[in-house]
């Protein structure tokens, strides 16, 4: 058998009830070489089994613990483990396709990329979230000679349906790509140390693609490889519980407080100013709203959409008390 050049390492994003599923479609898609490790973080007991029994099948890597974790925590505590020449992050609630793969690594190679992601799509493949995008600090200097640090971030192609802009897609470098699914040199973890876990829940990846830049590495894009990650909440205990402790007011505070300290960024700048007023914002459209829409006599009231945001509010705070230490 051909040895592995990569180590797929799976970690959970926002909820569990999709983890089977995704890897399943791992091992369907997937004709290379590999190694994979998977990172269950507090997994209900069916999933926990499920995955426990698909170990030894499949015969990878199952770090378990029983706490909930932060994506960078979860990859952290795998990348020591990890000895291939390349990492391939990818979130429990992705789907791959044909030949996914063995075009990120040929990118990789071709390009000499320190990171490549692939076209990345959202809910079914014909609506693209990501297909790579800019991301780098500039400096403003003011009438009175201050000089103020920001953040430049544009995502190419967000929310395009791929069959209108397909023959604009080609692989190209970029400054950014996120963690759905990336593929990493392993040798930049020698050199940088682990991925910083301030980063709790937002930004992490805006992060890591900065480093690497300062660093002389390259980004690339690599559209013909796709992917899509299936963001629907079912609405479950264990994935509600992780899904608010995962996107809290608190863990996202905390996440945009560390990335501007670290960056030594303008606080009051528009990119913050708007991701403060979106606190929450995850929450509310995937479990807020359609909670809402069945009480028809709620829907239109502002009133009653407000007490509601104040509920969710204060249900969150308990939640992220509860699961976070």
């Amino acid at each position: 058998m051909t040895t592995p050049q990569i180590t797929i390492v799976v970690s959970p994003r926002e909820r569990f009830s999709y983890s089977i599923p995704s890897l399943q479609s791992i091992y369907e898609h997937t004709t290379v070489p590999f190694s994979l490790i998977y990172v269950d973080g507090g997994s209900p007991e069916d999933i926990q089994q499920e995955l426990a029994a698909l170990s030894q099948s499949k015969c990878f890597q199952l770090i378990r613990t029983e706490n909930y974790l932060s994506p960078n925590q979860a990859r952290n505590l795998a990348i020591p483990h990890v000895k291939t020449e390349y990492i391939l992050f990818i979130d429990n609630d992705v789907v791959v396709s044909p030949q996914w793969l063995e075009l990120l690594l040929d990118c990789a190679k071709t390009e000499d990329a320190t990171v490549v992601c692939p076209l990345t799509c959202i809910g079914t493949p014909e609506t693209i979230h990501l297909a790579g995008g800019e991301a780098r600090i500039y400096e403003e200097t003011k009438e009175d000679g201050t000089i103020r640090r920001k953040v430049h971030e544009k995502h190419y192609f967000v929310n395009r349906n791929y069959s209108e802009v397909k023959d604009q897609l080609k692989r190209q470098q970029c400054e950014f790509a996120e963690f759905h699914c990336m593929l990493v040199r392993r040798e930049i973890f020698d050199r940088l140390g682990l991925l910083d876990e301030g980063f709790l829940s937002t930004r992490e990846h805006i992060d890591f693609c900065l480093i690497v830049t300062q660093t002389g590495g390259k980004i690339y894009c690599e559209p013909d490889s796709i992917v899509t990650y299936v963001p629907e909440l079912p609405f479950n205990l264990p994935d509600l519980s992780y899904f608010m402790l995962r996107w809290s007011d608190e863990w996202e505070l905390k996440s945009l407080e560390h990335f501007q300290k670290k960056w030594n960024l303008f606080v009051k700048d528009k990119y913050f100013q708007k991701r403060y007023q979106r606190l929450g914002h995850r929450r509310h459209q995937a479990f807020l709203k359609p909670l809402l829409r069945q009480l028809p006599f709620a829907v239109e009231d502002p009133e009653w959409h407000q007490v509601a945001v104040d509920w969710e509010r204060l249900l969150n705070k308990v939640v992220t008390e509860k699961y976070s230490a």
